[in-house]
């Protein structure tokens, strides 16, 4: 990584470089789920399906999804995926995990664990932890919610 003065990176557009953070990493992440046949949108279901099992239905995980979405995502069409391949099962309207979407789950873990990896390479905890508080007070500078999701 070349070096610049503080002046140099203190004239940079920040909108520039957050949008190449998130298409590097978002990119790195769809790349490893690409090795499971995920999307992103795959992810998020398993996860959420997985942390709370019977507690979500169709229309509930849709609208908690939708707003992470940048895919024009089809919902029911990533459930109905995920139900083919006997990952997710649905019963009385409440998704939950078969035994293979456990092992799917599990799988898109290891590989997405090896972006979360090569992401942190070489930043401490505390350079991350700056990097997000500066993150979420331009947010809410510009009237954005700075919560966590």
């Amino acid at each position: 990584m070349k070096n610049y003065t503080r002046d140099q990176l203190a004239a940079q557009p920040i909108g520039y470089w957050s949008g190449a953070a998130y298409r590097a990493v978002v990119g790195r992440i769809r790349a490893e789920l690409a090795k499971e046949k995920l999307t992103q949108p795959h992810w998020w279901t398993l996860n959420h399906v997985a942390g709370d099992p019977g507690g979500w239905n169709r229309e509930r995980l849709t609208a908690r999804l939708s707003p992470f979405d940048d895919q024009d995502t089809d919902f029911a069409a990533v459930f109905d995926d995920l139900a083919g391949r006997g990952w997710l099962a649905e019963e009385a309207g409440a998704l939950t995990l078969t035994e293979a979407g456990h092992a799917g789950l599990a799988r898109a873990r290891e590989h997405t664990a090896e972006a979360h990896v090569r992401t942190h390479l070489g930043i401490t905890t505390d350079e991350y932890v700056a990097a997000l508080n500066v993150l979420r007070r331009m947010i809410e500078n510009l009237g954005g919610d700075s919560d966590l999701p």
